[in-house]
């Protein structure tokens, strides 16, 4: 008997996993646009999800516009559609909870069946309204100009929608009776899962799904074409990246200035540990708090307003050369100097204009690891005699060193990513060869001149070059250390 028990769990155990498996893949599928059940026609963009065919009825009718203009198709019929994608994707949306309910216990699991068996059922409504609409837009008077064409999407998330029904239906007919009144319950690593799942599922969507965009690099795509496979060229850039010797010039100056710039970044990595650690030194608290908010501030101001007040201090008439002049250190007749302007000394001004920007920022993570060393160490250290600076370089700097150690190999692995916006306000026709970064040139090689195949090369070459790095410093670490972050 207990066996018959042991395997008819490990049965329902095992269907979970495959109902769990399944609805994953449906919630996934919604932000891909190669099986969106909405595109009904040639209307709507090859470019758009059901996710967000959902979300944003203007991109939905985004050349819809003189359609509906001249007549050619009734916008109710769009409506019709966006009601069908709105309904589907709620649909998911309880199927995914009651996914997550059943990592609960017995009463749980129930209300987790009856969640997917509605959620499937509102699924299969709201692809057949898709369906509705394509029908609808099928009998238009000028179907010519809409170009109809069959949703096959709404046959494979109908198809899934109906497999997580009957294993709902099944995993209900084999769920045990409950026999008494329980609370709702969950252990705390499920909990705790579903925590972090928001998380996850937002690193999946900013981080991850993104990544879908590489393919662009195995097709010669141009900006507003289809992508097809008769435009296929397989590595033909990934070889023209460096066969061609403009290219490869350019590639070896921004990766100098790349890696030197983000070099000058890592060697200063102690400052913001520094300066956190000689704040909290500060014993007027009130002038403590001026202090880390005055610091704070600049993380927040735009690179734009930075480059405005960089402007109207260094420019040729800004305020030191303002100065300078009723001063008489410089000619009245002069033009005065452009201090933006040349190319002498680069990267140290974009460093120091960084870490103006955001040591306050970065000292926050430290003052927080401070707060958290054991007072009692301090005590003790007091009673042995112990001055301040001693308590400094004995107890609190060792207590940050994890802390630093993690977020400088944090920066190791990011030194091919020095960010877009500060370099290109303070990018100007002098100072191009010595500014231009890696992330500056991928925008201006794919905004810039169009060169999307390109610039998706560069930047996935980019991604894996900083992985390895990551994966190497984290080696290097364990092996100095005996501590790693992975």
């Amino acid at each position: 008997m207990k066996e018959e028990i042991i395997e008819k769990k490990g049965a329902i155990d095992n269907l979970y996993v495959v109902h769990r498996l399944v609805t994953i893949i449906a919630i996934v599928m919604i932000f891909f646009p190669i099986a969106n059940p909405a595109k009904i026609c040639g209307l709507i963009s090859d470019k758009i999800s059901l996710f967000t065919s959902a979300v944003s009825y203007s991109t939905l009718t985004e050349n819809c516009g003189r359609p509906f203009r001249m007549g050619w198709t009734d916008e109710m019929y769009f409506i019709v559609l966006y009601i069908g994608a709105v309904i589907a994707v709620l649909g998911l949306v309880a199927t995914g909870a009651g996914a997550c309910m059943s990592l609960g216990n017995l009463k749980f699991k129930k209300l987790g069946i009856k969640y997917s068996i509605g959620g499937g059922l509102a699924e299969i409504i709201g692809y057949v309204v898709c369906f509705v609409a394509y029908i609808l837009v099928q009998d238009t008077t000028r179907a010519n100009k809409v170009n109809p064409e069959m949703p096959v999407g709404v046959f494979v998330f109908g198809a899934i929608a109906l497999i997580l029904i009957i294993l709902s239906v099944i995993l209900g007919i084999k769920l045990p009776k409950l026999t008494e009144e329980m609370p709702y319950e969950m252990e705390s690593k499920y909990k705790l899962f579903l925590m972090f799942l928001p998380f996850a599922f937002l690193a999946f969507l900013f981080c991850y799904l993104p990544l879908y965009g590489w393919r662009y690099a195995f097709f010669d795509y141009t900006s507003g074409s289809a992508l097809s496979m008769d435009k296929f060229v397989g590595l033909k850039w990934f070889s023209y990246l460096f066969q061609n010797a403009a290219t490869r010039e350019d590639i070896v100056n921004v990766m100098i200035n790349t890696l030197g710039i983000s070099g000058l970044n890592i060697l200063t990595q102690w400052i913001p540990m520094a300066f956190a650690i000689l704040l909290c030194e500060v014993g007027n608290m009130r002038f403590r708090r001026f202090v880390q908010a005055f610091t704070t501030i600049p993380n927040f101001i735009s690179w734009v307003l930075v480059y405005a007040v960089a402007l109207s201090i260094f420019a040729s008439d800004g305020f030191i050369n303002t100065v300078g002049k009723e001063l008489g250190m410089i000619e009245q007749s002069a033009g005065g100097i452009n201090y933006l302007k040349g190319d002498s000394h680069t990267w140290i001004k974009m460093w120091g204009w960084g870490c103006w920007k955001g040591v306050g920022w970065s000292a926050i993570i430290y003052i927080a690891g401070i707060s958290g060393i054991d007072q009692s160490l301090y005590e003790a250290a007091t009673v042995d005699g112990a001055g301040r600076f001693q308590k400094m370089l004995n107890i609190t700097l060792p207590g940050l060193l994890p802390t630093f150690f993690v977020l400088l190999l944090m920066a190791i692995s990011g030194i091919l990513s020095n960010g877009l916006d500060q370099y290109l306000v303070f990018a100007n026709a002098d100072n191009e060869k010595s500014i231009r970064v890696l992330d500056l040139y991928v925008y201006r090689l794919g905004i810039g001149s169009g060169s999307i195949p390109l610039s998706t090369v560069v930047g996935m070459f980019k991604s894996v070059i900083s992985v390895i790095l990551l994966f190497g410093a984290n080696a290097i670490s364990k092996l100095l250390r005996g501590e790693s972050i992975i």
